[in-house]
Formats: C-alpha cells, sequence, structure tokens
C-alpha cells in the first residue's frame, strides 16, 4: 500500500476513534441525552471500521476510494491532537452540556468529518465507491443532526 495512503487511512481512524471518545465522554457526563450520544459513538466506530475495513480488503486491489480520505496529513493530526487536549481538559474540568453540544458541532464541522461528509453527498460516483456510500447512508448529516437536537432541546 502506498504510505502516504496508509497514514492518511491511520489518521482518518484516529479521528473517528478519537470523535467516538469525545462522545462516550458526553454520553456519561449527560445521562439525559445518552441515547442521542451513544447513536453518535455506535456511528463514529463503524466509520472507523469502514475505513479500516476497506483499506484491508480494497487497497490491495486498488479499489479503495480514496475521496473518503482527507488529502492533508498535516490538517488530521492537528484536529487529532486537538481532539486528544479536549478530552483530556474535558476529563479534567467537565464542560456544560452546551459547551459539550457546541463542540460536537465544531468537530462535526472540521475538516476531516466534512471531507467525509462531502464524499457521503457525492452524485457521481463508482459502483464501488457507492457501495460505501450505503454503507454509510445512516451514520451521514452528524452536524444537522445535532443542531436538531439542540433545537429540540433549547441548548444555545
Amino acid at each position: 500500500m502506498n504510505n502516504k495512503i496508509e497514514a492518511l487511512a491511520e489518521e482518518s481512524i484516529n479521528l473517528e476513534l478519537n470523535v467516538s471518545k469525545m462522545y462516550s465522554l458526553f454520553d456519561e457526563l449527560f445521562p439525559d441525552d445518552s441515547e442521542f450520544w451513544q447513536e453518535l459513538v455506535f456511528e463514529e466506530e463503524s466509520h472507523a471500521n469502514i475505513i479500516g475495513d476497506g483499506i484491508a480488503i480494497f487497497e490491495q486491489i486498488h479499489a479503495f476510494p480514496h475521496e473518503l480520505l482527507s488529502h492533508n496529513l498535516q490538517k488530521l493530526k492537528d484536529t487529532n491532537k486537538n481532539l486528544e487536549f479536549l478530552l483530556a481538559k474535558f476529563k479534567r474540568v467537565h464542560p456544560s452540556r452546551s459547551e459539550a453540544f457546541n463542540t460536537a458541532l465544531d468537530i462535526e464541522i472540521s475538516a476531516g468529518e466534512l471531507h467525509y461528509q462531502h464524499f457521503l453527498e457525492e452524485k457521481h460516483l463508482s459502483s464501488l465507491d457507492e457501495t460505501f456510500r450505503q454503507l454509510n447512508e445512516e451514520d451521514k448529516d452528524h452536524a444537522i443532526r445535532l443542531r436538531a437536537y439542540m433545537q429540540e432541546n433549547d441548548i444555545q
């Protein structure tokens, strides 16, 4: 496998898992919103698994949809470092419910997550890319769902 693709995949998987860890913490801290956070945790872990499994299976035949990955390795690394910092901070000093939701919204519009979302919305995909998109159809639109939940629950 191409070293650049391997590094991008590894950082992308780390991103999905770091987001999952953040949402797991929010799940623990805000039991009233537990069902919402658990669903996002599951979906972020699913994203990581799809990237990892896709690389393992399809990269060998040069069929992995590279558009699924951000092409900016440094931005992925920076985002992961920021998430790790925030996670450690929030474990020490718990965020307010509003801060947790706004942090999640910021995460979902970040470069890595937004890139993943754009891939899922792409109109002209190969049949293999379309298979990846269909596998992720239920997992998209996290930012929209976060905003809707915040509005429904009067979270500023």
